[in-house]
């Protein structure tokens, strides 16, 4: 019957009659063409414990109170008011196979506290009133957070925030962009070490040349310390890490406090980055340079990114998963960077491993192709946002090989790490077959850049990929030589 509640099967809910014999009841109402509402234009007295009001009265709140009353209803409810029996209520059969039947029992009775009626509305699973469920939001739980998993997946799965939820759950939150956990408690990690780094970095530059800001003898346009203060630093830096024969550690560099151009305090390569006596091994700078900046603008322009873009991908694919796309695409942007750019200009910043994370937005993009609103255009939106990136890696102390290298160490291990939901089976073996492709290119990638760097020399594998990263004009030779500053 269209007419009855959701919670209630046709076999409990038989039309209400009272049996007081009378024509006028509800029962005969229904028979007849009377309006079977009128029996409730009148609201019981206050005090009136009798539950056949209270239940007459519900049932016309439910239907809306009819606007005509006439004389014989009056009549008809003055003189059955004294002799009218309680209406019955069919008791729900827990013996059927009907799946609202268990909820049924647990009725809230006339008179509950209203405590007792908010935690029904709040819980509908304890509530059978249809009224409870029709108000009760089903995706509560889902804003406020992805719901649970349906069972555990070990330490490792913790680790990763791997879980196995239902399909239509994992479809449901990837459609409104709710991802496995609430908070990107990484890039909160992150961001917080990176403020304190550049803080100390215009400290130190202030202490050395007066100014937190490199202003004389050349100003930094990314509004920060000296090329050599950033050597100093940690910058990744060639001739600190390896030998290289056209940037020897003897070489004269301008010391840190030096304001004067032409320079007047000289320093060498040695006295900036490496221990007297000590040979040129800082294999950390592959590291400590994603947690360095440029300065002040350098240091806006990747927060933004950090905390948006990368923020959100955490949140998609877990802590763990994030923490080893972060560091690997940084890292390798860092290997990539100091294979094939100038010899003699100092690099920093986390653009590396940001680029690494905004490969695995592409991952998503194109395994989750049918879930997303318009892809198309946000394909070119991301188009258009990698070319405004490689545009900034043309700017002084920002390296371009840092980004593209993280951006293809980010297709590679997000592709590994990145949660796919697979809906068919053929999708399901796409998707391993590129992730157990993936896995061992990006060791590959490793392996020979690395020996590479200390092995051979770099310009002799790629002579024209300097260019990638180098504007030519008369300040950098053409970008050709060392690019010492």
């Amino acid at each position: 019957m269209a007419s009855h509640p959701p919670n209630y099967d046709d076999r409990f809910t038989p039309p209400l009659r009272y049996e007081d014999g009378n024509t006028n009841s509800l029962g005969s109402n229904l028979d007849s063409k009377q309006d079977p509402y009128e029996h409730y234009d009148e609201k019981p007295e206050i005090g009136d414990s009798k539950q056949a009001d209270v239940g007459s009265s519900s049932y016309g709140l439910n239907r809306g109170f009819s606007s005509r009353s006439t004389a014989s209803t009056t009549m008809t409810r003055a003189g059955a008011d004294a002799t009218r029996d309680e209406p019955h209520f069919p008791e729900p059969d827990t013996s059927s196979n009907n799946p609202f039947a268990s909820s049924l029992a647990p009725q809230i009775e006339v008179g509950d506290s209203k405590d007792a009626l908010v935690g029904a509305k709040a819980n509908p699973a304890r509530s059978s009133r249809y009224q409870d469920l029709e108000y009760s939001d089903p995706y509560a739980q889902t804003r406020a957070g992805a719901l649970p998993p349906t069972k555990g997946s070990g330490p490792v799965g913790k680790f990763f925030n791997v879980a196995r939820y239902p399909l239509e759950q994992r479809i449901e939150n990837k459609k409104r962009g709710i991802g496995i956990q609430d908070r990107p408690y990484v890039v909160y990690l992150l961001s917080a070490a990176m403020l304190g780094v550049i803080i100390y970095e215009l400290v130190a530059n202030a202490k050395q040349q007066g100014s937190p800001i490199s202003l004389k003898p050349v100003i930094n346009p990314m509004l920060g310390p000296s090329g050599s203060a950033l050597i100093n630093l940690g910058a990744r830096f060639p001739p600190c890490m390896k030998t290289v024969q056209d940037v020897p550690l003897s070489t004269p560099i301008a010391c840190m406090n030096n304001t004067e151009n032409p320079i007047s305090q000289i320093c060498t390569v040695e006295d900036l980055c490496i221990p007297t006596g000590k040979e040129p091994n800082q294999w950390f700078r592959f590291i400590v340079p994603i947690f360095l900046h440029a300065g002040i603008i350098h240091f806006l322009l990747n927060m933004f990114a950090q905390m948006s873009l990368s923020a959100q991908i955490e949140r998609e694919m877990g802590s763990g998963g994030f923490l080893l796309v972060y560091f690997a695409a940084g890292i390798f942007g860092n290997v990539l960077g100091g294979n094939f750019s100038l010899v003699g200009v100092p690099s920093v910043g986390a653009s590396g491993a940001i680029f690494g994370t905004l490969a695995v937005t592409w991952v998503d993009l194109f395994a989750h192709w049918r879930y997303h609103y318009r892809p198309v255009r946000k394909l070119l939106f991301m188009t258009l946002e990698l070319a405004i990136g490689v545009a900034i890696g043309f700017i002084p102390y920002v390296d371009n090989f840092a980004h593209l290298g993280g951006f293809l160490m980010g297709l590679l291990v997000g592709t590994f790490f990145y949660p796919v939901i697979s809906e068919t089976k053929r999708h399901k073996w796409f998707m391993w077959i590129f992730r157990l492709a993936a896995l061992p290119v990006a060791i590959v990638l490793f392996v020979l850049l690395l020996r590479n760097f200390y092995t051979s020399d770099p310009y002799a594998a790629c002579k024209g990929c300097r260019y990638l990263s180098c504007i030519p004009s008369a300040a950098n030779n053409r970008c050709q030589g060392t690019g010492m500053f």
